[in-house]
């Protein structure tokens, strides 16, 4: 699929906004993310009608839903679940889907450069086995794991994920 340009050029100042506030502040503004969750359901509705708000209302809410936990035990911001979800909101389902895993990989890689650069590279990939066993094993059992304290504007792996999406979806 190639993106209209109705989605791909908001979609493209939206993350590079939020990543150049976050790189910035350490914050993604309420204003921007939520504005642009509005805009995006609102262009869905009048470029493909119900049925694309529809979907950007399950894009939203499927990928502000999976970030959301992240939020709620301190390995991510707010801003970062609500940017996301604005995201989602205009890529519906199931490009938001890919955008969400897209960004996460990301993530990742930004983090081991991150952790790599502090020199905390050891603790994090053992603050990830502790994780991964918390999840698998003791998930519901007790506190997760504290996090290795690596710490980067997630809205620049967002920014990458949907660029992966727009790039691969051509």
């Amino acid at each position: 699929m190639i993106f209209p340009l109705w989605i791909a050029i908001p979609v493209g100042i939206l993350v590079a906004t939020a990543s150049w506030t976050d790189v910035r502040t350490g914050r993604i503004p309420n204003m921007l993310s939520l504005s642009a969750l509005v805009l995006g359901l609102a262009a869905r509705l009048a470029f493909q009608g119900s049925g694309g708000l529809v979907q950007g209302l399950e894009g939203a809410l499927l990928v502000g839903g999976l970030l959301f936990p992240g939020w709620l035990v301190g390995w991510m911001g707010a801003g970062d679940v609500k940017l996301m979800a604005a995201v989602g909101a205009w890529l519906g389902l199931p490009y938001a889907l890919f955008a969400l895993l897209a960004s996460l990989i990301a993530g990742g890689v930004v983090a081991l450069v991150a952790a790599a650069r502090t020199g905390n590279l050891k603790r994090m990939v053992f603050g990830a086995v502790r994780l991964g066993a918390w999840l698998t094993i003791g998930a519901g059992h007790g506190a997760p794991p504290a996090t290795s304290g690596v710490r980067f504007p997630f809205a620049i792996a967002i920014l990458l994920g949907t660029s992966v999406i727009f790039w691969g979806y051509r």
